[in-house]
């Protein structure tokens, strides 16, 4: 069963547990990489289950997401309240081939997009924190409400990293 918009939310933004999305958005990328350590890449790209991403595959879909998150947030601050389109994550799975891409390309487009969006977001004015766009399936976003998405969206994707990482060092 597949979830509405308003339960994704909800737990996405569960995960946070109270740290500053700031924290998460800025540390993600250093934890990942550190994860990764000593894994061989074969093993990143091998899916654990049918239908299941490898870790190759969510560090394609986690640098994709930044590229998304990044002209998101450029499109409202140039433009407030304008329109968002949501995108359907396992079709740009598909055609991107993220398996093939590698996980070392991927982790690195994702953490160089994240540093550019990092220092984007600690030069805006707190106003425009509160611009928003209209999501086509969620609403109203401010910059704030998908930065908080983002850093729960980043720590949703650490976990399944990381039990992934755990259970290949253990087979």
């Amino acid at each position: 069963m597949q979830e509405t918009a308003r339960e994704y939310t909800k737990r996405i933004l569960s995960y946070q547990q109270g740290m500053k999305p700031m924290t998460i958005l800025t540390l993600a990328p250093q934890k990942i990489t550190r994860l990764l350590r000593g894994v061989p890449g074969k093993k990143l790209a091998t899916r654990p289950g049918r239908g299941i991403w490898s870790v190759a595959e969510i560090l394609g879909h986690l640098a994709d997401a930044e590229v998304v998150f990044a002209f998101r947030m450029r499109l409202i601050l140039g433009s407030n309240r304008t329109h968002i389109q949501a995108f359907d994550q396992d079709a740009w799975a598909g055609y991107s081939h993220y398996a093939k891409q590698g996980a070392t390309l991927s982790l690195e487009a994702y953490r160089v997009q994240r540093a550019h969006n990092i220092r984007l977001l600690k030069l805006l004015p707190r106003k425009m924190w509160n611009y928003y766009g209209m999501h086509s399936e969620r609403g109203k976003e401010t910059i704030t409400r998908m930065t908080e998405m983002m850093a729960g969206h980043d720590i949703n994707h650490l976990r399944q990293i990381e039990r992934l990482v755990r259970d290949r060092k253990n087979t």
